[in-house]
């Protein structure tokens, strides 16, 4: 039996939507393993005490129904859960898979050789704030001339669109393309978790990641402001993409395919290096002269 819990705090201003990406999260962990089919769900919720009763019940209805009919399209169902009251709105829970050793994919067997793929792009964080920033006078002077309001939508539009996105085409595919690990990224950027998925490989290896698909205009946000690290690589991520390592002479088919099914793009990021140290000592790096793609 696998199962795993998370919890997703209040990034949007859409309840509903909210809702969705908390389910995404949750579920992205069983994923990472390339576990496909979730047997059930159970919600974890916090209604917010510091709304009115009629703000309450509006927002917890709405989270709701966002992170069931996103467990509907995992082909899963939420069988049960506990409510609490909390100064802020939080939606997540624990999702469980009872499987044979055929359906998982141990996190633990890349190979020097192999290449990185990530499915969803970097800066979520970065959208989801500057978006905020639109309506704060003081914030939004430290980005005026860097991005428009407009453009401040349109990056808060799609980070939220993928961060609603179920990674669990990614998970079908890493079966079909022989994938040796995987995990997904979150809250400690990919880096944090790259070094992570390293540090728990069975062979000597390094992961080199050469190059970053960020939303667009989050660089040059986050090089004024300097908050999120997000070239560094540990800008968290909610509800990010599957980092997965695979064979590099399977990796271009994988992203193809995933486009095909998911209309969305997938990168070749990175490659699994040779490693002499011992594998305690395993890590991953983001090159000094990586590429960005602008997603």
């Amino acid at each position: 039996m696998i199962s795993t819990t998370d919890f997703f705090y209040p990034l949007v201003d859409d309840p509903y939507m909210q809702g969705r990406i908390g389910a995404a999260n949750v579920l992205s962990d069983l994923y990472a393993l390339g576990v496909v089919n979730c047997d059930n769900v159970l919600m974890i919720l916090a209604a917010s005490r510091d709304m009115s009763k009629l703000e309450r019940d509006v927002c917890t209805r709405l989270m709701i129904e966002g992170f069931n009919d996103t467990a509907k399209e995992a082909e899963t169902e939420v069988t049960g859960g506990q409510t609490v009251l909390n100064p802020w709105p939080i939606i997540g829970g624990a999702a469980t898979s009872v499987c044979s050793e055929q359906e998982f994919i141990m996190p633990r067997n890349a190979v020097p050789g192999d290449v990185i793929v990530l499915t969803k792009p970097l800066g979520t964080q970065v959208a989801v704030n500057v978006s905020q920033w639109r309506f704060q006078d003081n914030n939004w002077a430290d980005v005026e001339g860097i991005i428009t309001k407009e453009e401040a939508e349109r990056s808060y539009n799609v980070a939220m669109e993928s961060m609603a996105r179920l990674n669990r085409n990614a998970a079908k595919l890493m079966h079909k393309y022989g994938a040796h690990a995987a995990t997904d990224v979150t809250g400690f950027g990919i880096v944090g978790h790259g070094r992570n998925l390293a540090g728990n490989q069975t062979a000597a290896v390094n992961f080199e990641i050469h190059t970053l698909p960020i939303i667009r205009s989050m660089v040059e946000v986050d090089n004024k402001v300097r908050m999120f690290s997000l070239l560094q690589g540990f800008s968290a991520e909610t509800s990010g993409g599957l980092f997965v390592c695979l064979p590099a002479d399977k990796a271009e088919s994988f992203c193809k395919e995933l486009q095909e099914l998911d209309n969305q793009p997938a990168w070749i990021i990175g490659n699994v290096l040779q490693s002499n140290e011992d594998p305690s000592k395993n890590t991953c790096n983001i090159v000094e002269n990586h590429k960005i793609i602008t997603v």
